[in-house]
């Protein structure tokens, strides 16, 4: 318990701390203007007062990613709160908080015509391309998996209904202005998703549940050799400590925010929330089960599914609202994160082409063909593509973790706060190649360890000769 109250605690505290510094690093200034101000189109750029912009944030960036990531991850053992804390507070938070200021500053764009402003056309015209697979492979697969859990609970709705049904909302909630249904329905579910989270809390402070303490970093996992808790936790866990996902949602935000100040609660709260929610599940996850180990097993024995897990922990920690809420978390989180990635993409195609969004047709026009290409998708047995995902996800955060390096130290500020965890997640990224059996899976650690410390380093030497052929000068 001790462990989890300290990370608790520091992420708390990381907020009104480490998060007022990265505002002193970001110069926020109140009087600067803003995207929702001076490109107001009663679409996508729309003022929304700063506690509705911060829950539709959170739920944006969720979904089900600290629910089923931690639980995952929490098989590794407690190590994984160590990961949560200061993944969420040095790097999560300050990524999504400092690409959000940079959003703002960029007119709201996407982080691909953003990124490609710090790191060369080369890497915008990669942004592009790959940005909008991911996001139409995250909405393709958030069409299927609440369209499954559907079609199980009420069998007499085939499981095709559930999709066409999901996916007419999908369309719809991506051609209307934002503030008409995300604006008003996703706060709602983004309350939801903290109440979840704090019954859970109760459960751990004062129920029989005994959470594990951090006193090793041996790995609790079945096959400790196979997934090796550098780099596979880190992939693992993702939202909840870092990902790349949020960089493609935090321009839906950057859009409506009515002023910088606004920043830290929407961008650097959000996070440090989604990091408190995959703290709770990864305790929870070990208590109820007696251990990280025992967590494993169980997992291994219902297909590593978290959301078998997710459902068997609600209902019998929380009865009847368990029940409810376990049907919160597998269905509507991932709907509500599917729309927003369909969203995403119709944004980057319409930056891309600089088409304006005030008119409805062309807003039809490019959301038809990414949703004629998402439900492709669902139709394509996509389950190795999707083992990818997790990697894709890091990579993507990690790219723009070194678009914000260069875009600090254009502006003369204290770029070491992204440049750390920039090289730290350039490793860990290489190291996934060449040690998970999904790439290469070298059985000789210590040569791929040593390639992907090559490989960063040969990375941090081309942004290193970019800051110096870039010079320092005003962004």
């Amino acid at each position: 318990m001790l462990t989890f109250l300290v990370c608790l605690t520091a992420l708390v505290i990381a907020y009104f701390t480490y998060g007022r510094y990265l505002e002193r690093v970001a110069a926020i200034d109140p009087a600067r203007s803003v995207p929702s101000e001076t490109l107001f189109d009663g679409v996508d750029y729309v003022p929304m007062p700063r506690w509705r912009v911060f829950l539709i944030q959170l739920l944006n960036i969720a979904g089900t990613g600290p629910i089923f990531g931690a639980i995952l991850g929490a098989a590794f053992g407690p190590v994984a709160f160590l990961w949560i804390t200061l993944g969420g507070i040095f790097m999560g938070a300050m990524h999504d908080f400092l690409s959000g200021v940079m959003l703002v500053r960029n007119d709201g764009l996407s982080i691909p015509e953003v990124a490609g402003r710090y790191l060369g056309t080369g890497m915008r015209q990669f942004m592009r391309l790959f940005s909008v697979v991911l996001l139409v492979l995250v909405g393709a697969v958030f069409l299927l998996s609440p369209a499954d859990i559907l079609s199980v609970m009420v069998p007499s709705v085939p499981h095709t209904v559930w999709v066409w049904l999901i996916l007419a909302y999908y369309f719809v909630a991506t051609l209307l202005p934002i503030d008409k249904i995300i604006g008003k329905i996703y706060p709602i579910f983004g309350v939801a998703l903290i109440l979840m989270a704090l019954a859970l809390l109760g459960v751990l402070l004062f129920g029989p549940y005994r959470i594990p303490e951090l006193t090793t970093l041996a790995n609790a996992q079945l096959d400790p050799h196979s997934v090796p808790i550098v780099p596979t936790l880190f992939i693992t866990i993702a939202c909840g400590a870092i990902s790349g996902f949020h960089a493609t949602q935090s321009p839906l935000m950057a859009r409506c925010v009515r002023n910088e100040r606004e920043c830290r609660s929407v961008f650097f709260g959000a996070m440090i929330s989604e990091s408190i929610i995959a703290l709770i599940w990864a305790a929870v996850a070990m208590a109820f089960f007696g251990g990280a180990h025992a967590l494993a097993e169980a997992l291994a024995a219902n297909g590593n599914s978290a959301a078998w897990a997710v459902n068997i922990i609600s209902n019998t920690t929380l009865g009847i609202a368990g029940g409810i809420l376990a049907l919160l978390g597998v269905v509507a989180a991932p709907i509500t994160s599917g729309d927003t990635a369909f969203r995403s993409a119709r944004l980057i195609v319409a930056d891309i082409f600089r088409i304006e969004q005030r008119t409805q047709w062309k807003r039809f026009a490019i959301a038809l063909p990414l949703f004629v290409a998402g439900y492709l998708i669902t139709r394509v047995d996509f389950t190795v593509v999707w083992r990818y995902f997790a990697w894709t996800n890091q990579t993507l955060a990690t790219i723009v973790l070194w678009a914000v390096v260069v875009w600090l130290f254009a502006a003369k500020r204290n770029y070491f706060v992204a440049l750390l965890p920039a090289v730290f997640m350039t490793f860990i990224c290489a190291s996934f190649v060449f040690v998970s059996g999904q790439f290469f899976g070298m059985e000789n650690r210590p040569a791929a360890y040593a390639l992907a410390g090559a490989a960063t380093a040969v990375v941090l030497c081309f942004i290193l000769l970019k800051l110096r052929r870039n010079g320092r000068s005003n962004p």
